[in-house]
């Protein structure tokens, strides 16, 4: 029969552990928040401009080492967010359709692929 004895509790482990995290993840997450900012800015079907330099971003901290990543738009008319209304089409006063132009999701897939390929690497160490 084996028989294993500890003593203690792992409390510093997990604590460097919760503070590498979150340390070490946040100022990417900030980089590629601001990089996503760039791509959605220059991908927005420019008129008057306005829509185009109204993304910006948030950083939500959920529990250590876990973050959501948030990017909005806050150009609106009439309640309505014109950034939405470029990306899905609407309809016209005088009863016609402008058509959606998908120029968000290409975007985030940059930014996502760019994110995801830093991230592999801080976790693999390559």
């Amino acid at each position: 029969m084996i028989r294993i004895q500890t003593e203690g509790n792992f409390d510093k482990t997990i604590k460097y552990l919760e503070n590498s995290d979150s340390t070490s993840l946040y100022p990417i997450l900030e980089k590629y928040a601001a990089i996503g900012v760039d791509y959605l800015s220059d991908e927005t079907p420019v008129d008057t401009g306005l829509t185009s330099e109204s993304w910006d971003y948030e950083i939500d901290a959920l529990e250590p080492g876990a973050y959501a990543l948030h990017w909005y738009n806050d150009n609106e008319v009439d309640g309505v967010n014109v950034a939405l209304l470029l990306q899905y089409g609407h309809g016209t006063r005088q009863g016609g359709y402008v058509p959606g132009i998908d120029y968000i999701n290409p975007a985030m897939d940059r930014v996502f692929n760019e994110l995801s390929e830093e991230l592999w690497g801080e976790v693999t160490d390559e």
